[in-house]
């Protein structure tokens, strides 16, 4: 497209813009490239010690009598770092008078570019006086102003001014108005501290004068110059604590260290502080961020309105850290407790029902690893008692991997030790030194064939056996010792072939496992509770979850992965099957898919189509009847401005006994959005219980039960995030009670603090 006819494009919006906006304040961008760095080295300092000036025009006259130089026609200016673009220049060599007009534009050595209608400067190029002033700033933005000053220091002092971070023209290159701007009595901006500063000041939003600043200041390009200030406010409500206004205030302790304060003020309970720190050093990092509050909380939890509340401190502590000590060496932790149940989701701060907090020594290269971890668990489930939850220190671990001389394997070897206590539970200690054999190798035909040899060698013991309600997990009181052993041949055949213009793979896949009987039920069973089968562990060498139960009895285990890849599509599923060979009891509970000589068949599906569907499904059949134990759906389809995002799960096992993270359920869960103009897109989600008691018998739910959804509107563009959400809780945990609640967020982005 032609310059011209750029602009005949443009006419119309062009006209209205210049009719709705002051010429004083007028932020679109002018006719003229700034002018370019000079083609030439930087002229020599003068005898006296003063820059030189360098000079190019298209005709240049000279006064003798007044010693006054005009140059005319692409006149181009350097001195010191700064550029003049002009179409006339008239320099008095004897005041030092520069007077420019028509099409200016004049650098610094930062890269701001200030335009002008007329400009009045001194032979420095850096001070002077500006009409019509546009500043077109390096690091982002651009002020505008009736008149301009600059000083010799680079200061810029603006009269009935405006600024914005916002583009000012449309997609097709037509001006717009600006989604906000400040518009200001006064307004200096200070390049060495990278700062603006403003008085009379307000900010005016789609058009509309909203919120008044009489006096601030912000960073140029969102680099705080180590400064303090107020950063974005939230607005929020709520059935339980009405409306809620949050002012976070920014504080810049040092380069590397910051502190943000935010008290919370709500119109139905008392006021909350949230503080967040952060810190980075050489080494890591960490952040801490902590809520502190006064309230009535309750402390019956299984009553829809308890009346048994009391008055104390409430709060919620949640900080994570992590350090590189060297190129082996590091350590990280977390911690996240709350002062009671109910608080987080009370407050809105988190929907967890567990809060585990870690640490963690580590130390790895390239053959070897070694971790001494903790853990401790708060539980903010109902009926869930907290001294049943462990606290499981010191775990150490230590794996090497060696080169086998011999054969070509590689050999892991691990030692491994963890100590659980509870305060009102079983107490476990567990110490075991494990061997794994691996070696891979290619048939002539394409096989690839790896055998594997595994030994392990177990030490436990347990005391207040009793105090765990299911005896299977509990063991036998006192110590206990076991052998471990198990010999696997593992076989793939891939076969690969063209199929409707593209590429299909086959991998046939067959294992054989073979492990002696051990005793299992003497063991305490800590870690290797919620066992099911799927598609991730079908061919492990133990299918329990963890180290304490060990599947000991002899399989065959067969299946195949198929994958088809074309233009733009991919699809690849797999299904597989173990049959027991020996009669041998087992113990996995009955319901799990793997009680019986015969398994459930389980498998998988991704299909991906470019980047518009993304599908999952997992599942498991019963091998009886082939009835469904197990359907997993996720899925997204879209675009990323309009997409759907769809979930849903049923556990249908029929799981005896009253083994704990095992029971059935049917979940369902949406959430999309859709974009229905350029910024603008609505957006929503939900998440319902189906479950009911055919599934669950102890289940309340009547099969469609809503947990909680939202529903809302938002606004993004380059420099402006606006949104609102109406959220709905369908359940009430104590205090935390059911019911609406409304946020309204407003973000101007590159504001800074």
């Amino acid at each position: 497209m032609k310059r011209s006819d750029l602009f005949s494009t443009c006419a119309l919006p062009l006209a209205l813009f210049a009719a709705g906006t002051a010429r004083a304040q007028d932020l679109q961008s002018r006719p003229v490239e700034p002018p370019p760095p000079p083609a030439s080295v930087a002229a020599p300092a003068a005898p006296n010690g003063e820059d030189q000036v360098e000079f190019a025009a298209g005709e240049l006259q000279y006064d003798n009598d007044s010693d006054v130089v005009t140059a005319i026609g692409d006149v181009r200016m350097y001195r010191s770092g700064d550029r003049l673009r002009a179409d006339k220049v008239v320099w008095n060599r004897k005041t030092g008078k520069v007077v420019a007009t028509g099409q200016i534009a004049v650098t610094n050595p930062g890269g701001d570019t200030a335009y002008g209608d007329s400009i009045e400067l001194t032979d420095s190029l850096k001070d002077g006086v500006v009409d019509n002033m546009l500043v077109v700033l390096e690091r982002g933005g651009r002020l505008a102003a009736r008149r301009g000053t600059r000083s010799l220091n680079e200061t810029v002092t603006l009269d009935d001014a405006a600024y914005t971070p916002c583009t000012v023209t449309n997609s097709a290159g037509c001006p717009k108005e600006p989604s906000w701007k400040i518009t200001a009595v006064r307004v200096v901006y200070r390049p060495e501290r990278g700062r603006i500063f403003y008085s009379g000041a307000k900010i005016t939003l789609f058009g509309l004068p909203s919120l008044p600043l009489p006096a601030f200041s912000h960073p140029v390009g969102g680099n705080s110059q180590g400064a303090n200030g107020l950063l974005t406010p939230d607005l929020k409500y709520n059935r339980t604590n009405g409306l809620e206004y949050a002012q976070p205030y920014f504080f810049n302790l040092a380069p590397n260290r910051s502190l943000i304060v935010t008290p919370h003020v709500f119109t139905g309970v008392l006021p909350m502080l949230q503080v967040d720190y952060s810190a980075l050093s050489a080494k890591g990092a960490f952040k801490l961020r902590g809520y502190a509050t006064y309230g009535r909380r309750a402390e019956d939890l299984n009553t829809a309105n308890p009346l048994g509340t009391e008055t104390a401190f409430r709060g919620y502590i949640d900080g994570v850290a992590r350090f590189q000590f060297d190129q082996n060496w590091s350590a990280s932790a977390s911690v996240r407790l709350a002062t009671d149940r109910t608080f987080l989701r009370r407050y809105d701060i988190s929907y967890d029902d567990r809060l585990r907090s870690t640490a963690s020594l580590e130390r790895i290269d390239a053959n070897s690893y070694f971790a001494l971890t903790g853990w401790a668990v708060q539980t903010v489930r109902v009926n869930d008692p907290q001294g049943l939850q462990p606290i499981a220190f010191p775990e150490l671990d230590y794996r090497r991997r060696l080169d086998d001389g011999l054969l070509g394997g590689k050999i892991q070897l691990q030692v491994n030790t963890l100590a659980l206590t509870r305060t009102d539970g079983q107490d476990t200690q567990r110490a075991f030194a494990s061997a794994r054999w691996d070696l891979r190798k290619l048939t002539r035909w394409g096989q690839e064939v790896t055998f594997t040899a595994y030994g392990r060698a177990d030490a436990y013991h347990a005391n207040d056996t009793l105090s765990t309600a299911v005896a299977s997990y509990s063991g036998t009181e006192g110590y206990h010792g076991r052998l471990v052993g198990a010999l696997a041949v593992d076989v793939k055949w891939p076969l690969i072939g063209e199929l409707f213009g593209g590429t299909q793979r086959l991998t046939p896949r067959v294992q054989i496992v073979a492990s002696p009987k051990v005793e299992n039920l003497d063991i305490p069973n800590e870690d290797a509770r919620a066992v099911d089968l799927e598609d991730s562990n079908l061919f492990a060498l133990n299918r329990f979850a963890g180290y304490d139960r060990v599947e000991d009895a002899t399989r065959f285990t067969y299946g195949a992965d198929w994958a088809l890849d074309l233009p733009g599509v991919a699809i690849a599923t797999n299904i597989g099957q173990s049959y027991r060979l020996g009669s041998r009891p087992v113990i996995f509970p009955q319901g799990t898919g793997l009680d019986d000589r015969f398994s459930d068949f389980v498998g998988r599906t991704d299909i991906r189509i470019r980047d518009f569907v993304t599908f999952t499904h997992r599942y498991r059949l019963d091998k009886d009847d082939l009835a469904i134990r197990r359907n997993e759906i996720d899925a997204t389809i879209g675009t990323r401005g309009t997409y759907a995002l769809l979930g849903y799960l049923r556990l249908n096992r029929d799981i005896t006994g009253t083994a704990e993270d095992l029971a059935d359920r049917e979940e369902a869960r949406i959430a999309g959005r859709v974009q229905f103009a350029r910024f603008w897109s609505v957006f929503g989600s939900a998440v319902v219980d189906l479950t009911d008691r055919n599934e669950d018998a102890l289940s309340v739910s009547d099969g469609f039960d809503p947990v909680r959804h939202r529903l809302g509107v938002a606004y993004e563009d380059d420099c402006l995030k606006l949104g609102f959400t109406w959220r709905h809780d369908y359940q009430s945990t104590g205090d935390a009670r059911s019911g609406n609640g409304f946020s309204l967020s407003l973000s101007f982005k590159n504001l800074g603090r």
